[in-house]
């Protein structure tokens, strides 16, 4: 991938963060528009740190370390543009491949943004990851506004601005899709794709702060479902290929569990190595004995909300019978208000 600094700049810019020496946006920043940006996202990434993102970096710490998770892939089906949860979950994974319904969208350029009414849009852009950094989670129906014309085109813009708040540089970006042979292929932004399915995606190289590792992340928009995703040659031959892939599945509004998702449900539970999941994602009895060993943490009763009856009563065994590690954090539907749970399945025999 060609390296450039444009990404980073826009990021940074968008993630209410100073540029580095050079930034065409350095001008802009002196706005009061953009100070009040700063301010307001200070405020709401120190409110997540504290509920969110420390509880996350000390569950990482304890329970998701070793060869197994360092330079494994990370699949996360259903995962809107939630590069917090992934990259704070695997930090040394080389390679996080994200897969939702929402359009990837485009980088806006400093002539487009030069055009929009910057505190409009900069508070569109607040908004937008209002529910990530207050709910741990962004809201299905929230998305389908915000990332589909109403703020910005796609979920490109998130997933930069997450990346950059959590100290990480943008080396490059590019717009890619999935060819029919499962083959990651550069494409035009903005111009249609002549296939049935076109898998159109982002491809962004970055690199940490902290150690210098360099990572790519890929998000593609793809519709799981098993009357599209059982043509989709390409997609499924990119995922049955990844080798050692940890799958991680969140806040998914439980489609696993319907029959209609029991392609995607099939394609994690046969070809990952390990799953790192709330109880939205595989259903607790897809996990035979004979194949996983499990590890339960916090709490679990029935789902919140409008899908408790989704309630897993084996699940709810399992909690009452096995050894349950607690789980300092709340994260998921119910975030603040009930008990969270997490599962993290490793395949018996797959690599320590």
């Amino acid at each position: 991938m060609p390296h450039g600094r444009e990404a980073d700049d826009t990021a940074r810019f968008l993630a209410g963060l100073p540029g580095t020496e050079g930034s065409f946006f350095s001008a802009w920043e002196s706005s009061k528009a953009w100070q009040q940006h700063r301010q307001l996202l200070d405020a709401l990434w120190a409110r997540a740190d504290g509920k969110l993102i420390h509880g996350l970096k000390e569950f990482q710490q304890s329970e998701l370390v070793g060869p197994a998770f360092d330079h494994a892939t990370l699949f996360y089906p259903f995962s809107g543009p939630d590069a917090l949860t992934a990259t704070i979950s695997f930090p040394r994974s080389p390679v996080y491949f994200m897969v939702a319904l929402e359009p990837a969208g485009t980088l806006p350029s400093a002539r487009t943004l030069a055009r929009k009414p910057l505190a409009q849009f900069l508070g569109g852009v607040r908004m937008s990851m209002g529910s990530e950094l207050g709910k741990s989670f962004f809201v299905t129906r929230e998305m389908d506004r915000q990332f589909r014309g109403q703020i910005t085109d796609g979920l490109v813009v998130p997933i930069l601005l997450i990346l950059a708040r959590t100290d990480h540089t943008i080396l490059g970006l590019r717009y890619v899709r999935l060819n029919e042979e499962g083959q990651i292929v550069e494409r035009p932004p903005g111009q249609p794709v002549e296939a049935e399915f076109a898998n159109k995606g982002v491809e962004i190289e970055f690199s940490s702060v902290k150690d210098h590792s360099t990572h790519k992340l890929y998000y593609f928009s793809v519709n799981l479902a098993n009357q599209r995703l059982s043509g989709n040659w390409g997609f499924l031959h990119y995922v049955t290929g990844i080798p050692g892939a940890v799958t991680m599945l969140k806040a998914t509004s439980y489609m696993t569990h319907r029959d209609e998702f029991s392609m995607i449900r099939d394609l994690v539970v046969n070809h990952s190595a390990a799953v790192f999941q709330d109880d939205s994602g595989i259903p607790f009895h897809c996990f035979r004995a004979d194949q996983w060993k499990l590890q339960l943490y916090g709490d679990y009763t029935r789902p919140y909300g409008s899908f408790r009856w989704l309630e897993q009563a084996d699940l709810r065994k399992a909690y009452l019978t096995q050894e349950v590690k607690p789980l300092n954090l709340r994260l998921g539907y119910g975030f603040g208000k009930v008990a969270s749970n997490l599962l993290l399945a490793r395949r018996v025999n797959a690599a320590p």
